[in-house]
């Protein structure tokens, strides 16, 4: 190539290679410095689409286990409460055996450890209604399945389950359920002498001169030992009848008297009558629900765990049937029941959809022990006058709270630990991976930069020389 002194041919290589050395350096110190070798999109297009769509993945893992962690924290926080209240039932259990020991105890003790039962329940009524994780409340029903009747009057909703699908499911009753009752032949009182009146195996000593009503008054107040009440049947002959207190065929009455019926005595008379009363028939959501005194529960289907009572049925009162029948046959829809799911939702993924609920059960003293004694329907109503009773509502109240802890700690240790496991796992691996596509290898950042910076140094001294070739064409001008 000839020289030129117009163009510098030589100069414009060395001054495009040099500037290349230059960005290559100006790269190298770069990602030195930021530790990443992806900065920019022009640093590698599909790198930067890749390396961020894993951090995303991993701010949300971090996120999630941060939110699993706090899941941990509510529900040992309702575990923690119900493991006071599994104390608290107890100590309630203790005063019940000691209070079935009729043959020691005197009207003083059973006394002492009735007010001693209702000050405990009153605790686990208090914990069931504070419990709370910051405005949370978890043990009064509304961080579970809940139910509410649309004939509030008629049907109670006793319960819902995790295994019970919100939405509105009818309520039908085609056979109402039955306290069991019977009632005295024809008597003319007062009493004419002392008579003993056996109810349920508790004996009740009646004084001459007792009046119907002292009679009815005298039987009553033993109503928590034999399970009955008295009144008086004025739509059938003013006769003194006995009514359970509860429904169905549990619920029992046998009476005997000592005195025969005549003028001057209750009318039992001296053989032994006896009566029961009859379970509920109905459907919830058209189905076929298992009926117990005058409790609905639904055993399958979508209503699966709702359980709802059916209460006195007023416009029976033209018998006198009200008082002991609960719900009249002729119209057999009482309206729905409407469900629905309050359960806790934990989002314990990265992703959507990776979420869990948990429902706490509603553990107040009305919703504890239902279902185990045709004496008392559930642990708010226990009495020391009849602790074999009391036994069994306090023993199913403790496996309540006992099995509702265990589903508490399956849900704990088998979802939001092992998913807290599972989530660090997956955090490890994806910033792994992350850091291959975008975080800078040293070693190798270090060598490209070293033979830049070498690459520099030598091109500006080319440069230099490149230049100096005009000085050439001067030279030759001067001969």
């Amino acid at each position: 190539m000839g020289l030129s002194l117009v163009n510098n041919t030589a100069s414009l290589t060395a001054q495009n290679n040099l500037n290349k050395t230059a960005a290559s350096l100006n790269t190298s110190l770069e990602r030195l410095s930021t530790g990443l070798k992806i900065n920019k999109g022009a640093d590698g297009p599909a790198a930067l689409v890749i390396s961020e769509q894993q951090r995303a993945q991993i701010t949300g893992l971090q996120a999630a286990t941060d939110n699993t962690n706090k899941a941990v924290a509510v529900v040992q926080t309702g575990e923690g409460a119900l493991n006071e209240m599994n104390s608290l039932l107890n100590k309630v259990r203790s005063l019940a055996v000691d209070s079935a020991n009729t043959g020691v105890n005197d009207a003083n003790a059973q006394a002492a450890n009735q007010a001693e039962i209702t000050n405990i329940l009153s605790s686990v009524d208090r914990i069931s209604s504070t419990t709370q994780f910051g405005s949370k409340k978890l043990l009064d029903g509304s961080a579970g399945v809940s139910g509410t009747a649309t004939v509030p009057s008629t049907v109670t909703v006793q319960k819902a389950t995790t295994d019970t699908q919100a939405g509105s499911y009818a309520i039908a009753v085609t056979a109402a359920a039955t306290k069991a009752h019977t009632s005295a032949a024809a008597q003319t009182l007062p009493l004419a002498a002392d008579e003993n009146l056996t109810v349920n195996g508790v004996q009740i000593q009646l004084k001459a001169g007792s009046s119907q009503q002292q009679v009815v008054d005298k039987i009553n107040s033993y109503k928590d030992q034999t399970g009955v009440s008295a009144d008086i049947d004025t739509v059938n002959g003013n006769k003194t009848r006995l009514i359970s207190n509860q429904f169905g065929t549990a619920a029992k009455i046998s009476v005997v008297s000592d005195t025969a019926v005549a003028a001057g005595s209750t009318g039992f008379g001296t053989s032994v009558t006896s009566a029961a009363g009859t379970d509920v028939v109905g459907t919830i959501n058209g189905t076929a629900a298992t009926g117990v005194g005058n409790t609905l529960t639904a055993t399958s289907g979508v209503a699966q765990g709702l359980s709802v009572s059916v209460g006195l049925d007023a416009t029976l009162s033209a018998t006198g049937a009200d008082k002991y029948t609960s719900a009249s046959t002729a119209s057999a829809s009482l309206g729905n029941v409407n469900v629905v799911d309050n359960s806790l939702k934990f989002q314990i993924g990265a992703n959507a959809g990776q979420s869990v609920s948990f429902s706490f059960d509603k553990v107040d003293t009305s919703s504890l022990g239902t279902g185990a004694s045709s004496l008392y329907s559930n642990l708010s109503q226990i009495s020391t006058a009849n602790g074999t009773e009391s036994l069994k509502v306090i023993d199913q109240a403790i496996s309540d709270v006992s099995n509702l802890r265990g589903r508490i700690g399956a849900f704990q240790s088998n979802t939001l630990e092992s998913n807290a496991n599972n989530l660090q796992t997956s955090l490890q691996n994806t910033t792994a991976s992350e850091s291959v596509v975008r975080d800078t290898d040293f070693a190798s950042e270090i060598a490209n930069f070293t033979k830049a910076q070498t690459q520099l140094q030598a091109g500006t001294t080319v440069l230099g020389n490149a230049n100096q070739l005009t000085s050439l064409v001067a030279s030759l001008l001067r001969g």
